[in-house]
């Protein structure tokens, strides 16, 4: 059986690495990937990631750029599925993956009360085991976090999880501030950084949040779900290696 992969994604705005850089390794694992948006256009990734001095300072590397060029032209990529109409939903997947970027446009997806439908209905499903898994990295994981049960906690409330760290998006910020204005604040000057929004949905935080500042690979999987985690770009080469052999391990033979 093929496992099925659908990445949504904001019509504008994505990180390009930590887009096109899994959507290839699904791809070269054999899976059947698809895309979904709000409303069925073709996305664009964050623009200034793959030109210019932001590019060359802390964009794209050329391998990026050349997996990023190859997703563009994919015909699911082209015609991705519209996750506000009726026919949409998640039952049928193996795996959803939710990448980040800071651009603002990345709000459509984490702000999207559609998409935080769909997820309430599918996240408890990938309790293990599971034939179903859930991946994020960096903005993504925010996807997660304001996605909140009857209750009024976030799905990944009870889950250990990591997103980006508090310290590389203030570096960002401040590094960039004075000739890119709030560009690396996805939600303005003065709005809480992705860590400390991710760290108010978690039960115990100081347990469950995940964090390291080096620059080695950094993954974290749950124990207790099929829910898999990232930081930034720099991981997302690991984190579509573990995220493979987890949808692997998890899909029915």
């Amino acid at each position: 059986m093929v496992a099925k992969v659908l990445i949504a994604m904001a019509d504008y705005g994505h990180d390009p690495t930590e887009s096109a850089v899994p959507y290839l390794a699904f791809k070269t694992a054999g899976f059947e990937v698809h895309f979904a948006t709000e409303n069925g256009n073709a996305p664009a990734c964050d623009r200034m990631m793959l030109t210019g001095i932001t590019q060359k300072l802390l964009g794209a590397t050329q391998r990026a750029i050349d997996a990023y060029n190859q997703m563009a032209v994919a015909q699911e990529f082209q015609h991705p599925l519209s996750w506000s109409s009726p026919e949409f939903s998640l039952d049928s997947y193996n795996l959803v993956f939710f990448p980040g970027g800071h651009e603002k446009g990345v709000r459509q997806v984490i702000d999207s009360p559609i998409m935080h439908q769909h997820l309430v209905k599918y996240f408890p499903l990938t309790a293990k085991p599971s034939e179903k898994a859930v991946a994020a990295v960096c903005h993504g994981v925010m996807v997660l976090s304001e996605t909140k049960l009857p209750n009024g906690k976030s799905i990944i409330h009870e889950c250990a999880t990591t997103a980006l760290p508090a310290r590389f998006e203030q570096l960002a910020f401040w590094g960039t501030r004075a000739f890119l204005g709030d560009y690396y604040k996805t939600y303005g000057v003065g709005s809480d950084d992705v860590e400390v929004s991710v760290r108010k949905c978690l039960d115990d935080p100081d347990k469950q949040y995940k964090n390291s500042l080096g620059l080695s690979a950094f993954v974290v999987q749950d124990e207790k779900y099929n829910y898999i985690s990232a930081r930034y770009p720099g991981d997302v080469e690991r984190l579509a290696e573990e995220t493979v052999a987890l949808v692997k391990m998890s899909s029915p033979k």
